[in-house]
């Protein structure tokens, strides 16, 4: 999954459940970005590059969702 479609179905999330969602690319060094989901935070690094699997399940822990659920 690339970080463009983790960060749309985040939207989807968001909206589904009722949640806070951003993201803000400024907040990050280089090309890395800052995700605020509901009282979770955690970081992309290039929204345009692949998301190996272990990080996708740590950020969705970050997150406090499961990788399922997106």
């Amino acid at each position: 999954m690339k970080g463009r479609e983790f960060l749309r179905k985040l939207g989807r999330l968001a909206h589904r459940r009722g949640l806070h969602y951003a993201y803000e690319p400024s907040e990050g060094k280089g090309s890395h970005g800052r995700i605020y989901l509901g009282g979770g935070i955690t970081t992309l690094k290039d929204p345009k590059k692949e998301i190996g699997k272990g990080l996708l399940r740590a950020m969705c822990s970050d997150l406090g969702i499961q990788p399922q659920d997106l």
